[in-house]
């Protein structure tokens, strides 16, 4: 075990850089009905009494026409960044996976995710060579994004959301889950040295 300031990594046999499998990303979420997503945002704005009362009152109809399509703009963008970092989330989990079936099959490496044997890594040390690795997905948190899978097998269409969920909830629920998960592996967890893997990130283009 080699120990770098707070931080424990486990010790890699030998001194060559192991390849691991791609980490293969879906694109940003591409969306044929734009109209049909802003209306179901436009239905949590009615159904959840956003608009404030004074503007409601307001002469005409222009003030509160735009506020509400301000707020449901502002719910789609909140809820593709949802949808953005479930996909990240799901990337990665596959990618863990395929990492752990590596890992098996080769002599070196195998012993390294055991439980009974110390200093052992588990998964969430994958997410943490991704951070050391410098993987950095514009608007993703690869630790939220993971915590989003966790709790949704499936991206759920917007109108099943709250304003509340989609404004203030989905990041606390997300980072309670990661935390959780991560956690299933017995302390201590060790961290994977980042000199000793190299793997590509390939965006794939959803048609």
């Amino acid at each position: 075990m080699d120990i770098v300031g707070d931080r424990k990594f486990v010790a890699v046999p030998g001194e060559k850089t192991h390849e691991l499998p791609p980490l293969l990303v879906r694109s940003a979420p591409h969306v044929k009905r734009l109209d049909k997503v802003v209306n179901m945002a436009n239905d949590i704005i009615e159904s959840e009494d956003m608009l404030a009362e004074a503007i409601l009152d307001a002469p005409g109809a222009t003030v509160a026409d735009q506020r509400r399509m301000d707020l449901a703009m502002n719910l789609v963008d909140q809820y593709f960044g949802f949808v953005n970092h479930w996909q990240w989330g799901d990337s990665i989990l596959e990618w863990i996976r395929q990492c752990e079936i590596t890992f098996g099959a080769r002599i070196e490496l195998r012993h390294i995710l055991r439980n009974d044997v110390w200093p052992h890594a588990g998964r969430s040390s994958f997410v943490t060579l991704l951070e050391d690795k410098h993987v950095q997905p514009k608007g993703v948190d690869i630790e939220r994004a993971v915590g989003m899978r966790l709790t949704f097998r499936q991206p759920p269409p917007i109108g099943c959301f709250s304003n509340q969920f989609l404004f203030y909830l989905n990041s606390t629920l997300a980072n309670t889950a990661y935390r959780t998960w991560s956690h299933m592996t017995p302390d201590p967890v060790s961290a994977l040295p980042p000199e000793r893997f190299n793997f590509q990130v390939v965006t794939m283009e959803l048609q």
